[in-house]
């Protein structure tokens, strides 16, 4: 077992073991794939929009804060709403101070959830990397610890737990598809599943960091926007993640934004499942045939978040 895999499991069980009230061991519905239209054989759905805080980012955050003292400034994140509102409720849960940067692209149903968390929110910048520069400022001042939305051993290992589970609870997939924005996400799923499954990046066209960097050699800023900037609006994959992806992700998939509003709609109307457009790429990618399964295949899909306007899906 590699380093960054025994940091996934040391995770998962600590966090099974001594959180089971705040992080949920989430569904993993296994479908037949001509349930959802889809050619493959078996489709699975990791619902991980069920959550503590409203997505997969719960388990990292937690994991951090667990892994270090927390000083009397508590804790400061940047974030395009996930990463900061699982901070908040993981600090909320601790019983220390919370402040949050968000930028403007932020949605206000996040920003809502976060002060309903008890987080001080500091609304800056027009991409996730401004509130990100304002918030290291911010932590350089005060010395509260800092929890990075991606890009943190703790952080990649945490979010790597929920591949455990399905491990756990239904073994090996073939395939596992997963929507792609800093990269923490998929850092922790490929860091556990590597060379055991085939580990497939989704990007929105309008946030491609894993696609440029691959492109370029090494990881760059890109233009961010879209209709999930909100969720995938990183300017540049993290340095974990373009590590793990190297040796453990063979492809990088760019998908369209209609692709990926059809999916969140098909999601609500077919099965009922209210999640926000990074959680729908991986069923953009199959029912827009830019992924293909093998016809045996049985595919993973991360449903990774639900922090939505309720109005949204009103088609």
């Amino acid at each position: 077992m590699s380093d960054r895999a025994a940091a996934v499991a040391a995770a998962a069980r600590a966090l099974a073991r001594d959180w089971p009230h705040f992080i949920r061991r989430t569904p993993l519905w296994r479908l037949p794939g001509s349930a959802l239209g889809l050619g493959c054989h078996e489709v699975w759905l990791k619902l991980e929009h069920l959550q503590t805080a409203g997505s997969f980012k719960a388990r990292g955050m937690l994991w951090r804060l667990l892994s270090h003292p927390i000083p009397e400034a508590g804790v400061v994140v940047a974030s395009g709403g996930n990463a900061g509102i699982a901070t908040a409720a993981a600090a909320q849960a601790l019983g220390v101070r919370c402040e949050v940067f968000v930028p403007t692209v932020s949605s206000p149903a996040k920003q809502a959830r976060l002060r309903e968390l008890g987080a001080q929110v500091v609304v800056t910048g027009a991409a996730y990397a401004d509130a990100l520069a304002a918030c290291l400022q911010r932590q350089q001042a005060t010395g509260a610890l800092l929890t990075h939305a991606y890009d943190q051993p703790e952080v990649v290992a945490g979010a790597g737990s929920l591949a455990w589970e399905i491990e756990d609870e239904a073994g090996v997939p073939d395939a596992v598809l997963v929507s792609v924005g800093g990269g923490g996400l998929i850092g922790g799923i490929a860091s556990w599943f590597g060379g055991r499954s085939r580990v497939v990046a989704l990007e929105p066209e309008g946030a491609p960091t894993l696609h440029a960097a691959r492109a370029a050699g090494r990881p760059v800023d890109v233009e961010v926007g879209g209709l999930a900037a909100d969720s995938l609006g990183a300017r540049r994959i993290g340095t974990i993640a373009w590590e793990v992806a190297q040796q453990h992700v063979g492809e990088a998939l760019l998908l369209p934004d209609a692709a990926i509003r059809e999916a969140q709609l098909s999601l609500w109307t077919q099965m009922r499942l209210a999640v926000e457009p990074a959680a729908a790429l991986g069923l953009a990618a199959l029912r827009s045939g830019a992924w293909v399964p093998r016809t045996g295949d049985r595919v993973c899909l991360v449903v990774c978040g639900a922090n939505l306007e309720p109005g949204s899906l009103a088609g």
